[in-house]
């Protein structure tokens, strides 16, 4: 299979880093670009966002919402794909984003995490078997470095 490949937005970060390593450890994708500081990994590190996805084929963005907004609207340009991470994004972040996605294709999640998609999943399924008698809550936190915890 042909390497798809990816620029990392948001690449010093927690989740960043995690993505450029994934990205690294598995063939079939190659890292094309960082926007933001790592350590040298044999790809040049820009701020140009526009330059380092010509040479992509997608952008996987763990940024922030204006940032997030701005890629978005790159990718439509661009014709790319657009993986968004992103949290903390208002109404109008979203309807810019899916005004984007007319020309491009976005996928967007506010968690990746397939723990935290699982409990969404079976919160569904209690919410559907459960009456108004229960009271249920449940708490998400995040690591206390996460900008918008």
């Amino acid at each position: 299979m042909a390497e798809m490949r990816l620029v990392v937005a948001g690449a010093g970060g927690r989740m960043g880093r995690t993505l450029v390593k994934a990205i690294a450890d598995n063939k079939e994708f190659a890292l094309a670009g960082t926007l933001a500081g790592t350590p040298e990994n044999g790809v040049k590190l820009t701020g140009d966002a526009a330059a380092a996805l010509e040479k992509a084929d997608g952008i996987i963005d763990f940024t922030a919402p204006a940032a997030t907004v701005a890629f978005a609207s790159l990718a439509a340009k661009s014709g790319k794909v657009h993986i968004i991470g992103t949290t903390g994004l208002s109404a109008a972040d979203e309807a810019r984003i899916k005004e984007a996605s007319k020309s491009a294709v976005i996928v967007k999640s506010g968690n990746m995490s397939l723990g935290v998609n699982l409990l969404a999943a079976l919160t569904r399924r209690v919410a559907r078997t459960l009456d108004t008698s229960f009271d249920i809550e449940i708490l998400e936190m995040h690591h206390n470095q996460k900008v918008d915890a």
